[in-house]
């Protein structure tokens, strides 16, 4: 069993930045593929950005594509999803994900695994 735990959410003035957090346990990090996704209020949940444990696989949705990076530090066992220049319509409740195959990166359904999520609140 793996556990998500996601940090560093809030409020962010419109143009600014945030920087996400997730930590994992109960398995080796680098065996796990990992992603940010997110929903909002009558939204179905989408894909932000997904790393697979192969190195060289990233994924970004177009929505972030340009102003957004992902990492990871498998010592730590950590994700790391940092957004620049945000606007009101990111405006969520972003979710740390993990997989223990590499394939689709973008297909939430194969996500085994699923943090509780922490509110992103952007506005001027």
């Amino acid at each position: 069993q793996v556990t998500l735990v996601e940090s560093g959410g809030g409020w962010v003035q419109t143009g600014g930045s945030l920087r996400l957090s997730c930590v994992a346990s109960g398995r080796s990090f680098s065996t796990l593929s990992m992603g940010w996704f997110r929903q909002a209020p009558g939204k179905e949940r989408d894909l932000v950005a997904a790393m697979s444990w192969s190195p060289g696989n990233t994924v970004f949705a177009d929505f972030v594509k340009g102003r957004t990076s992902i990492s990871r530090d498998d010592a730590k066992g950590a994700l790391i999803l940092q957004v620049h220049d945000l606007k009101p319509e990111d405006t969520a409740v972003y979710y740390c994900a993990a997989k223990t195959d590499a394939g689709d990166l973008r297909s939430i359904s194969s996500y085994n695994y699923w943090g509780q999520g922490t509110q992103v609140t952007v506005s001027s």
